[in-house]
């Protein structure tokens, strides 16, 4: 924890004072700019399909490629934070983010590679850059106000991928014009306003960011770096693999996954033997902490299982423009703005367990519906449908994340946010790889003959628009297992963990 003047000024590592206001917003405006990326493409997907000319199962490697390069960086974070200066380490990370997303921007529709190489290397700066949002708060903060603060870190975990969607369907409906610029109707324009927020969060952070977290002379483990990457890297590069190769593809999915299984394994027994681990894996022995961790990652599946094939859905089943389907999310997006800070708050007085019953409940309560949806169903009671749906993510996400770092000492917060998030990467990678895949193999198998829609056009349409149907009903019914699963765990949560936790180095 920073050390603090009788007054209460904080200082920073080198005993000089800072301003916490100014580098929370700093960090939450410029991951918010980070993580748009991670869903701004959903609602993209036909355009970008269209213009590289690729299928379904390719055009979501957009989203995966990121979750996976992204779940790889994450357990890096860890030794990043330990060894390295936070503003050095803002500074590089946000650099690279900006290289990614120019890199994204500008690449030729004639190379599909080039924009996964771009989409990586967004990740990778995400991946730095999340985690450490985390470990800095956590250790600017006491954990009385913790709930406030990660209620607050909300607006950026889940209201940045939320309104992903609706903000990327806004720049696809028409050319806007802001203070004399022109932004064009293409996705290459989604990519335009992060890297000017990026830009301006940059040079400010030149000024105003300062060493927060403890630093110590550690030394690089390359063996563990090694298993880590090449073990979160096959297993996830197998479930991308999925939608286009399918389930029994031995050499591009099994392998991989199997291989990545073993490498992971072998991993985390080398952690546990090590002095000074290159990731803590102890911190799952921690039985709160590991339970809240994979109750957190139900809830990214659970949200990611619908938020990823809804715009889809409403796109191609409904024939919306990307701003209509954008425009459905919106609410939703909204609601999650503003019910996280209450939800952060709420957990500082009545606990865990408590937010993690109701949000799951309220969750199931509104997936059921999307189980149902037809080609008529009225976009307004999709959006009334969605709006429930993320007021009870947004009642969960932060209280089970306060409740992960609160159940652990603070100098273990590095290690812990990196377990934390990459638990919740891996999940949200698997899910849009498991999801994409099962619509996508529901709608070729159950599609009509091509021979149909030269002699009945219309019979034609009528099917495949059946065939969608089945897939994206398919895919809301996963959605909501996680959902039910993860209430059914929310039972064994505990309620308050931060009053019985021992401080180390903080201010109470």
């Amino acid at each position: 924890m920073i050390e603090e003047r009788v007054k209460g000024q904080p200082l920073d590592r080198q005993g000089s004072p800072f301003n916490r206001g100014i580098i929370l917003t700093l960090i939450l405006v410029a991951t918010f700019g980070g993580m748009l990326m991670q869903t701004s493409l959903g609602t993209a997907m036909p355009t970008l399909m269209n213009d590289f000319n690729v299928l379904l199962a390719t055009g979501q490697q957009a989203t995966t490629w990121f979750l996976l390069a992204n779940g790889i960086m994450i357990p890096v974070s860890a030794y990043l934070a330990t060894k390295f200066s936070t503003r050095w380490l803002y500074l590089i990370a946000y650099a690279i983010l900006w290289v990614g997303m120019f890199a994204a921007y500008s690449a030729p529709t004639s190379a599909w590679n080039v924009f996964l190489a771009a989409r990586i290397l967004q990740a990778i700066a995400v991946g730095i850059s999340m985690p450490l949002m985390q470990v800095v708060l956590v250790n600017m903060f006491s954990p009385k106000q913790m709930g406030a603060v990660m209620g607050t870190m909300g607006l950026v975990i889940g209201l940045a991928p939320a309104i992903g969607p609706t903000y990327a369907g806004w720049i696809l409906d028409k050319n806007h014009v802001i203070l004399g610029f022109t932004l064009e109707q293409s996705w290459r324009t989604i990519f335009l306003i992060p890297m000017l927020v990026i830009t301006i969060c940059w040079v400010l952070m030149l000024i105003f960011m300062r060493d927060i977290v403890p630093n110590r002379d550690v030394s690089l483990d390359f063996l563990s770096l090694l298993e880590s990457v090449l073990g979160f890297g096959l297993f996830l590069w197998g479930f991308t693999n999925v939608a286009s190769d399918g389930w029994d593809n031995l050499q591009t999915v099994i392998l991989p996954i199997i291989a990545g299984v073993a490498i992971i394994a072998i991993f985390v027994r080398r952690q546990l033997h090590m002095k000074n681990p290159f990731l803590d894996v102890s911190v799952f022995k921690n039985k709160q902490f590991a339970l809240t961790t994979v109750v957190m990652a139900l809830s990214m599946m659970a949200m990611m299982g619908v938020e990823m094939m809804l715009p889809l859905y409403m796109q191609q089943v409904h024939g919306l423009s990307p701003l209509s389907s954008g425009l459905t999310l919106l609410p939703g997006a909204l609601m999650m703005g503003i019910v996280s800070p209450l939800a952060g708050a709420a957990y500082d007085k009545v606990g865990v367990k408590r937010l993690a019953r109701v949000g799951f409940t309220i969750l199931a309560i509104g997936t059921i519906p999307f189980i149902f949806l037809t080609t008529t169903t009225p976009e307004h009671f999709i959006t009334v449908l969605y709006g429930l749906r993320m007021f009870g993510i947004a009642m969960v996400m932060m209280p089970l994340t306060a409740s992960a770092m609160n159940a652990l000492a603070r100098e273990q917060s590095a290690h812990g946010t990196a377990a934390n998030s990459t638990a919740r990467q891996v999940a949200s990678a698997v899910v849009v790889a498991l999801l994409s895949s099962v619509t996508q193999n529901i709608i070729t198998h159950s599609q009509p003959a091509a021979s149909l829609k030269d002699s009945n056009p219309l019979a034609f349409a009528g099917d495949m628009l059946e065939a969608m149907l089945k897939g994206y009903h398919a895919s809301f019914a996963l959605g909501l297992s996680f959902a039910l699963f993860g209430l059914i765990l929310s039972f064994f949560l505990q309620g308050h963990v931060a009053k019985g936790k021992k401080e180390v180095g903080g201010v109470k």
